[in-house]
């Protein structure tokens, strides 16, 4: 494969990837984004050699050096974060961010813009949302096949939650731009937004290890309004049952299958499809969670450089 090839592959994986207050909130483990990793890689010499920034989110810790990041027990959230190394050729990209709030931190997800020129004769650029999720990034991602497979989303989870409450403020609503490589970056048609997905499913595995789902619950709520100062205890009601029927109900909030479907690790330790194939009884219990913030909603290599969501206190309302 040419130098040039090795260096696209890895920036195309880098983009890739109404309560009163008396009820119950169970906080998610480290969803206060109080406790940060910071992740120092050494980029390869080929792409400039430069020390990368990033940042997971878990027990307070300084790693250096170019070691996978193996998720702690109760450090259940990933990022759009990624530490790639591609047939030797190391490469980092950072688009979810710690950043002061008072006494301590939240979560920054923002648009960014990866460029990398080398040797006088590369010139590319990719455009990455930042995400955050429940799950992880098996790490190093080694290929560019089936990039989606390299997120592994949700965690178990049994209750049956009325509701999604966090803390946020949005910078949204930018020129949809798309960037996937070499070139120059391209303007679209419409504006961004920010979106959250909050997903309850009932999951089982056949004897291939092929995972099966059924919806129990939804939520969804797209970030289309600027909000400069912070909204606290914003609460976002979980839908249970076939929701199709219902005049709110949009094609974003539909069975999540095919291509798009997401993924996780099955019993034999692989990564497989979750092929959500059904919707599930309104009191049926879920046996996993799929949680999803982003500062965009157009897709890989699409979005508006400079969107920017901050989250914060992310709780599950019983």
């Amino acid at each position: 494969m040419k130098k040039s090839n090795f260096i696209f592959c890895l920036l195309l994986l880098a983009a890739c990837l109404g309560v009163t207050s008396n009820v119950y909130a169970q906080k998610l483990p480290y969803s206060n984004f109080d406790q940060w990793i910071v992740r120092d890689l050494k980029e390869s010499g080929i792409i400039g050699g430069n020390e990368k920034r990033i940042y997971a989110i878990g027990a307070t810790d300084t790693i250096k050096g170019n070691t996978a990041l193996i998720p702690a027990p109760k450090a259940v959230w990933g990022t759009s974060n990624v530490y790639a190394k591609v047939a030797g050729v190391v490469k980092g990209s950072c688009s979810v961010f710690p950043e002061e709030r008072g006494d301590g931190y939240c979560a920054r997800l923002e648009t960014v813009l990866e460029h990398v020129k080398a040797i006088g004769i590369i010139d590319i650029r990719v455009i990455a949302t930042g995400s955050l999720f429940l799950g992880h990034i098996v790490e190093p991602v080694s290929n560019t096949k089936d990039p989606m497979a390299k997120l592994m989303q949700g965690m178990p989870y049994t209750g049956h939650p009325k509701a999604l409450r966090f803390d946020y403020k949005v910078k949204t609503g930018g020129k949809r731009q798309k960037a996937g490589g070499v070139g120059k970056v391209t303007d679209l048609e419409g504006n961004n937004a920010a979106e959250v997905s909050l997903l309850l499913q009932k999951r089982w595995e056949d004897k291939d290890g092929n995972v099966y789902a059924k919806r129990v619950g939804t939520a969804f709520f797209r970030f289309d309004e600027n909000k400069s100062d912070w909204v606290n205890g914003f609460t976002l009601p979980i839908k249970y049952g076939d929701i199709t029927n219902e005049s709110w109900f949009t094609p974003s909030m539909d069975l999540i299958q095919g291509d798009d479907s997401n993924h996780c690790l099955n019993s034999k330790g692989k990564a497989a499809r979750i092929n959500e194939i059904e919707w599930g009884a309104a009191d049926e219990q879920p046996t996993h969670i799929i949680l999803r913030f982003s500062s965009g909603n157009g897709g890989a290599y699409i979005g508006a450089i400079g969107d920017v969501l901050w989250i914060d206190n992310v709780s599950l309302v019983e």
